[in-house]
């Protein structure tokens, strides 16, 4: 059982608590068969919105409470890592909508999310650019009373299965970063086409997506012409910490299953616990664990606490709490010695997913960079 005192620190209530407890009561029964990633992925994001567990995903108001998306994910993703993917990509595609829809674009899909029965996705890394966004080279061109998209998305979570995609385009009302908008988009449209499904070491639904002359309706924008970067990035601020947080779900798992190795595993007649050695690497993960932690959710309260941006917090949350889950698994995987590298044991699951976690919504070195400009703007 992973430690749960961090839930009483000052950063949580009462209602954190029992959303954590609930949370946990669900993951547990969770029995997915993940033979079939898009089945898998279907269920388990029909489960999560029956058992109410995709509620804070979006608002009718514009709101998140990014202490409950964390704690959500740090519980799936300790549970099952296509959980957490699941959960966290209902909050992510439709995040903009949240924040910057209209009041029918809200009603006709933040419910359908929330409750599990449509399934969303973020469109907005291409071929040619991942983490330089104003390099995208997608476009949507204003045609009457509608716009006509071209280009291609890679990368793309929930590609071919999901029901609802928020694309970013370029609509050219300026240069670079400026001139991107944000629209809502169905797989029905004439037009859209998956080209190719990705395969990664740690299954997951993912797509290149292609667009040829696909007419969408003017009333699918997102916000304003031109707002598409600010929108995304206002998306990211709130979804960035919660990455950090699955990354913490998967150290807890790592350290949890590496106490039960230690202590029944016996070299020369004693517990393998009992080498200082390695007590030091059990040490490591704890003290790993617990700053990430702090980080996280430092993050999340100061975004609740009516911070508009987290910028800073979030960019060191996420760097932090991946790199060091990824170290963290690395010592599990050590302590279980051969048998952590046998396909389909729990360290072995958790060392393929935590890699990409380093990679998506802002690369490890460039959180580094966002956090030297923020420093650099403070001082």
């Amino acid at each position: 059982m992973a430690d749960t005192t961090f839930l009483h620190w000052p950063f949580f209530d009462a209602a954190h608590r029992d959303w954590a407890a609930h949370v946990e009561e669900v993951a547990e029964a969770l029995n997915v068969d993940h033979s079939d990633t898009d089945a898998a992925c279907r269920q388990l994001v029909t489960q999560l919105g029956e058992t109410g567990v995709l509620a804070p995903t979006s608002s009718d108001d514009g709101s998140f409470d990014v202490r409950k998306l964390c704690l959500a994910r740090e519980v799936l993703a300790r549970h099952d890592g296509l959980a957490d993917f699941a959960f966290a990509m209902q909050g992510l595609g439709t995040g903009a909508i949240t924040l910057f829809g209209t009041p029918d674009q809200k009603a006709t899909w933040l419910p359908k999310t929330r409750a599990g029965t449509a399934i969303s996705a973020f469109a907005l890394t291409e071929p040619g650019s991942g983490s330089d966004v104003a390099a995208n080279t997608m476009t949507a061109t204003r045609d009457g009373d509608a716009f006509v998209l071209n280009g291609e998305k890679t990368w793309i979570s929930n590609g071919g299965i999901a029901d609802v995609y928020t694309l970013f385009a370029r609509t050219g009302e300026a240069p670079g970063a400026k001139g991107m908008s944000a629209f809502i988009v169905t797989p029905d449209l004439p037009g859209f086409e998956v080209v190719e499904r990705l395969e990664t070491i740690a299954p997951h639904p993912l797509a290149t997506l292609r667009f040829s002359d696909c007419r969408i309706r003017a009333s699918a924008l997102i916000g304003t012409p031109g707002q598409g970067f600010k929108i995304a990035m206002s998306v990211l601020d709130v979804f960035r910490a919660t990455v950090a947080a699955a990354a913490l779900g998967f150290a807890r798992r790592a350290l949890d299953e590496a106490l039960k190795r230690v202590t029944t595993r016996h070299v020369q007649g004693a517990p393998l616990f009992d080498l200082q050695m390695v007590q030091g690497h059990i040490a490591d993960m704890a003290l790993d664990i617990d700053a990430s932690a702090l980080l996280i959710y430092r993050a999340a309260w100061t975004r609740d606490s009516g911070a508009p941006r987290i910028t800073r917090e979030a960019a060191m949350a996420k760097l932090f709490a991946t790199d060091q889950a990824q170290r963290v698994i690395d010592k599990a995987v050590q302590l279980f010695g051969g048998e952590g590298v046998r396909s389909g044991t729990t360290v072995e699951t958790l060392y393929r997913e935590i890699r990409a976690l380093r990679i998506y919504e802002g690369a490890s070195d460039v959180q580094k960079v966002i956090i030297a400009r923020q420093a650099m703007q403070s001082n």
